[in-house]
């Protein structure tokens, strides 16, 4: 156990997509601050397990928000058949005792998991070890990864007050609503940042409305379809900022003409989507609630079908009640739907209406400083109850 004089030892597990990252990294952030300000002398690393291969090490070693990184080996959890699913329960085994090997040397007080496949073995390893689990849900509806590490958890953090009715009773006293946590770069945009990096002018004066595109870093085919079938209605209407995607870069029209192709937006996206009118998007948790805290309109286009769980299509319909999206589902994607969406969205009262409510779902205490506060609780109360028995 970790003592007073010693330097604490906090684990983040999670990875495979920036979704299961970024959040968890703001998390750090707040974790550390709020800590210091608590105990200024308390000493904390904070340690990420995530996958030993694909993004995550380079998006962790490049935020600096952890002090270090450990790679685990991960296997994809499906609910359906497959002879791959043979060989990565030897992959999750191996995270397993991997994990088990690495929390046995670093000993931390707690493990925060921010969900992905790559989660679940540390989450079990911790739950073995008596070290106190934590996870946070980001979707409507609870993943798989969620559900299973929920059987090892002392707290289930979610972002929805309606995500507790897919938890079983048992364990709805370990809930809290914390919200989705959102990085700290969105709570202090510079709107004139984001027209310089598009327009090239700080001072840029719009004749309409700018419409941002935003496929996901892989981009979204159908959406970039539907902007490459639409794309001189488009800019008659709108100046179209459009982030397609490196896979699917090539394939995409030549800018000009109110057109702005981007393959990716990389550390500018949270001043261009400040500096935007309009939202049409995919409707990953993590990209809708930083345009939520950001105040703006969307037109949501949630992946669906066979390939997915369905949580996209949750997550849109929970803003789409809450009047801060227009939402097209399935067959409902078309060339027609998607122009009468946004002339709605071309109406002045009705983008503020909606950009109002969208601001309202993110207003109040940042999630990411409300995870840390609580996390922070059990770190002080775990380092307080080592001393005492010194």
């Amino acid at each position: 156990m970790n003592h007073m004089n010693d330097k604490l030892t906090v684990v983040f597990a999670g990875g495979g997509t920036g979704g299961h990252i970024y959040p968890g990294l703001a998390v750090c952030d707040e974790l550390r601050a709020v800590l210091a300000e608590k105990n200024k002398n308390l000493s904390v690393s904070i340690v990420w397990f995530g996958n030993k291969s694909g993004m995550d090490r380079n998006i962790v070693e490049k935020s600096g928000s952890a002090d270090s990184f450990y790679g685990i080996p991960s296997g994809k959890l499906r609910r359906y058949f497959s002879l791959r699913n043979v060989a990565d329960v030897f992959k999750i085994l191996s995270g397993f005792f991997v994990s088990l090997f690495y929390l046995l040397r670093l000993k931390p007080v707690l493990l925060f998991s921010k969900g992905g496949f790559v989660s679940v073995p540390p989450c079990a390893a911790a739950k073995l070890l008596g070290i106190p689990v934590f996870t946070h849900e980001c979707d409507f509806t609870p993943g798989l990864a969620t559900r299973i590490n929920s059987r090892f958890a002392d707290g289930i953090f979610v972002s929805y007050e309606e995500t507790e009715k897919y938890f079983s009773s048992e364990k709805r006293n370990k809930i809290v609503v914390t919200g989705n946590p959102v990085r700290p770069a969105f709570y202090k945009t510079d709107e004139k940042k984001g027209l310089e990096f598009v327009f090239k002018s700080r001072d840029f004066i719009r004749e309409k409305p700018v419409l941002l595109v935003l496929g996901g870093s892989l981009g979204a085919r159908q959406i970039n379809q539907l902007v490459k079938e639409n794309l001189e209605w488009l800019r008659s209407n709108f100046y179209v900022v459009h982030q397609c995607g490196a896979a699917d870069a090539e394939n995409t029209l030549p800018g000009g003409n109110d057109y702005y192709p981007y393959p990716f937006i990389y550390n500018e996206m949270c001043d261009v989507i400040s500096c935007a009118d309009i939202i049409l998007s995919r409707a990953g948790a993590n990209s809708i609630w930083e345009c939520s805290v950001l105040g703006k309109p969307m037109v949501l286009i949630p992946l669906c079908g066979s390939g997915t769980r369905g949580d996209q299509v949750d997550n849109a319909d929970y803003f789409r009640k809450a009047g801060a999206a227009l939402v097209l589902n399935g067959d409902e994607v078309t060339s027609d739907n998607l122009k009468s969406c946004l002339e709605r969205m071309l109406d002045a009262d009705f983008r503020k209406k909606t950009a109002d409510a969208s601001a309202a779902l993110s207003s109040g205490r940042k999630p990411s400083l409300k995870i840390a506060e609580l996390l922070s609780e059990k770190i002080l109360t775990s380092v307080s109850g080592g001393a005492d028995k010194k």
